[in-house]
């Protein structure tokens, strides 16, 4: 085998970190909407800031194009008769409704083929509520759900296969079917009033708080895991990120919330584990909760954890061996060429957070060599994602991200035993410099995947 050839081995696509038998749609999709976490979006409209930035729909086709499954239309009066989407009474620019609704229905589906919800913040009359419910059902035609499947309202939700209160138009409400939004007081009232199909929404503050709490002796799970068995709940952000800074996702989907959304267009952290929780499963926006989120008679707490079936402790043995042909992060500095180091971080629930990193290379984005090695405890595994980040080490300021890529803990291949002629292994140390890689017991590749790592990174997986 030549290096090139070698080369061709390693990327290709059972060589990956990613376990390809996860890229396909896999999980059973026929269960209740609630079963799932739905991949969602907050002020889907906004291309910025919330208080002066520009309104698009631009903003919808990218959002639905990366699986979206929720999306948001903050909905006001418009001159002209026509209503318009914009977050009301800020600066941002205003978008026609009309104008989103043709872009939802050009995109919905390019990318998955399940269920879109439409999140309607409805500020217009009546008159311009009307208009609302003609547009949906004149441009949307067949694929807007306007009566319950099957013709009579069921008892649960179908599966992904098939203050001052406002006066709201019947041509409108009449095409709410499954989720209908409601005012959450407290769980008691949700579960003696509430039916299935009414969602609450929660500001992000509020959600956390709802949350399970430190020190719980009951033997049960926590009443919010309980109401999200039954209940669909959208969690938002909070009205101060008016820089369309995004929260953490992970506590909120530890308790079983299904519409987590986030500001899209605002790349980081938070929007890593989102893209990295929806990466499997055919990136088809729904990925199935675990069964201990879903069963009545689950006692899962994450803040106190017990014995029972989401305990699957796992060790996870990682080595960080090498990179190749970083790129140059900041040309404006006197000294472009990286200091590279990795850092491995574990996002979970609580007892399963963790950070570990190698030390930086001075000088060598080109081929640098760490062989470092790292262990983590998984308790949960269900609901763990793993993220390797890459940055260029700077002593006197924050370090310069070059790269990275997150992927759910369940969704990582182990590393297999490699045998190969001697003469191979020659090859690969002429080539590579480093030989013990291969001998160890097990051998993965991160390549670049949705533009999140834009270098090759070798690791070791046991």
């Amino acid at each position: 085998m030549s290096k090139d050839g070698f080369l061709v081995y390693l990327n290709h696509e059972e060589g990956s970190i990613f376990n390809p038998a996860h890229k396909p749609i896999y999980q059973d999709m026929h269960q209740p909407l609630n079963h799932y976490f739905i991949s969602s979006s907050h002020n889907t409209y906004l291309m910025e800031d919330q208080l002066k930035g520009p309104s698009s729909t631009e903003a919808y086709i990218k959002a639905l194009v990366k699986s979206c499954r929720c999306v948001e239309l903050d909905c006001w009066d418009g001159a002209n008769g026509e209503p318009v989407i914009y977050h009301g009474h800020t600066l941002t620019s205003k978008v026609l409704f009309k104008d989103v609704i043709k872009a939802i229905k050009e995109y919905a589906f390019k990318t998955s083929q399940y269920p879109v919800i439409l999140s309607l913040e409805n500020h217009c009359s009546i008159e311009q509520q009307k208009i609302m419910a003609h547009h949906l059902t004149s441009i949307l035609g067949s694929v807007l759900l306007t009566q319950p499947l099957g013709h009579q309202m069921p008892n649960t939700f179908p599966g992904p296969e098939s203050s001052k209160k406002i006066k709201l138009a019947k041509e409108l409400s009449d095409l709410v079917i499954y989720c209908k939004s409601v005012h959450f007081s407290n769980f008691e009232h949700s579960r003696d009033y509430h039916a299935f199909y009414e969602m609450a929404s929660f500001k992000e503050s509020k959600a956390m708080n709802l949350g399970p709490k430190l020190k719980r002796k009951e033997k049960k799970a926590t009443p919010f895991i309980h109401h999200n068995m039954d209940n669909l709940s959208r969690i938002y952000p909070a009205g101060s990120r008016t820089d369309s800074s995004n929260y953490n996702p992970v506590p909120l989907w530890n308790a079983g919330c299904q519409i987590v959304a986030l500001n899209f267009q605002t790349p980081g952290k938070e929007m890593d584990l989102n893209q990295a929780r929806f990466l499997p499963n055919g990136k088809c926006g729904y990925i199935l909760k675990p069964e201990f989120q879903r069963d009545p008679a689950s006692q899962f707490d994450p803040k106190n954890l017990r014995v029972g079936p989401w305990l699957k402790k796992k060790t996870l043995h990682v080595m960080i061996i090498s990179a190749q042909q970083l790129p140059k992060i900041n040309k404006d500095k006197q000294k472009s060429i990286v200091d590279p180091q990795v850092r491995v971080e574990i996002y979970g629930v609580p007892d399963d957070n963790a950070s570990k990193q190698t030390h930086h290379i001075d000088n060598n984005g080109f081929n640098p060599v760490w062989n470092t090695k790292f262990q983590f405890t998984i308790h949960v595994p269900e609901l763990a994602l793993v993220r390797f980040v890459v940055e260029d080490y700077d002593a006197a300021s924050s370090n310069d991200l070059v790269g990275l890529y997150t992927l759910p803990f369940t969704s990582m291949q182990n590393g297999e035993l490699v045998k190969i002629s001697e003469k191979l292994l020659c090859s690969y140390y002429e080539f590579a410099h480093h030989k013990s890689c291969l001998l160890s017991s097990g051998y993965r590749h991160i390549t670049e995947q949705d533009n999140q790592l834009k270098c090759p990174l070798q690791t070791l997986l046991g």
